[in-house]
């Protein structure tokens, strides 16, 4: 199973920022004075690494005076999102995080807002999606996990940092359905954030977590864990040991995308600085340090594009999970 649809979906996003045109080099100039991130899960889940990895960025290029953070984990990230709504006009130096999962959680109901009730000021990068299983794990490849699956599928439950039909279950089941496995027999257990998530395989009470790849590098690159197969279309440098699904024969790739919203009625001036701050970023040694170690792709794409971006991923997605029976 080839998720093209996904693949032209991010291919435009890219495209789509390449049409913006080059980003205006950082003048050094603070653009700024502080920046306050609500983060919608755990700590040491994705979004969590996302948001303080461009404040880091941002502020240790000299482009925002001080970052702030705020996990704000609950109701699939619905408590955020009505946080963001219920304080608008108390919370204009606030940016949330998100990413792919507003679009699947809005679709599924976990809860009743979608991005189109906040400004969205852009989308800033992508992560692959890894499958790991614990350092003293017998499996070592996607073929290993396939025949545990195979031979006791009750005994080899997947865990993940999102809900039933979250994020990490629709790319597990992306990975089995490709797989030639049935999507919908996997045992699946959620679990709050990433950091959870990767507790529970340390612990041994999971087989495998399917994880953002950024999540998993330092961990693999500690011998904590290993990286039995990225959905990226080739190797990762961050982990370049790791084998790609469609090298294993399963054919399949996804990327997810994160970025940044404001509240509801933020104003024009402030949605521009903000938007300048981050054009700004891409160019700084700090912004490429953090990318780097991350293991993400830099994806711009701002304002209308990323609305444009997250209409076209919210029809794909919609579809795709109909397919597999979440919707």
């Amino acid at each position: 199973m080839t998720l093209k649809l996904t693949r032209r979906a991010f291919a435009a996003a890219s495209m789509a920022a390449m049409s913006l045109g080059a980003p205006a080099l950082a003048d050094g100039h603070q653009v700024l004075d502080s920046l306050h991130f609500i983060i919608p899960g755990g700590a040491g889940g994705g979004w969590d690494g996302t948001a303080r990895g461009t404040g880091e960025a941002l502020t240790g290029a000299g482009l925002v005076g001080t970052a702030s953070y705020e996990n704000m984990s609950g109701g699939g990230g619905g408590k955020a999102i009505g946080f963001m709504i219920e304080n608008a006009e108390s919370n204009h130096g606030t940016l949330m995080v998100n990413s792919t999962p507003i679009v699947i959680r809005s679709l599924t109901g976990v809860f009743p807002h979608n991005f189109r009730d906040l400004t969205l000021v852009a989308g800033t990068i992508g992560d692959y999606a890894a499958i790991v299983v614990g350092k003293d794990s017998p499996i070592n490849s996607m073929a290993d996990l396939l025949a545990a699956y195979d031979a006791d599928p009750s005994k080899t439950a997947v865990g993940g940092g999102s809900v039933p039909g979250g994020m990490d279950h629709l790319v597990a089941a992306m990975v089995m359905e490709a797989a030639g496995k049935d999507a919908l027999g996997v045992k699946y257990i959620p679990y709050d954030a990433g950091g959870k998530a990767m507790a529970a395989l340390l612990s041994g009470e999971i087989a495998a977590l399917s994880t953002g790849f950024s999540e998993a590098v330092d961990l693999a690159n500690a011998g904590e864990v290993k990286i039995i197969g990225v959905t990226s279309d080739e190797r990762v440098a961050a982990a370049p040991d790791a084998m790609t699904m469609k090298e294993q024969g399963i054919d399949t790739s996804f990327v997810n995308w994160r970025g940044f919203f404001g509240v509801p009625g933020l104003p024009a001036d402030k949605l521009a600085m903000y938007q300048d701050a981050i054009i700004k970023m891409y160019d700084t040694p700090e912004w490429e340090s953090v990318r780097a170690r991350n293991g993400w792709v830099n994806i711009h794409n701002s304002g209308d594009d990323f609305k444009a971006f997250l209409e076209n991923q919210e029809q794909v997605i919609g579809d795709l999970m109909k397919k597999l029976g979440f919707l």
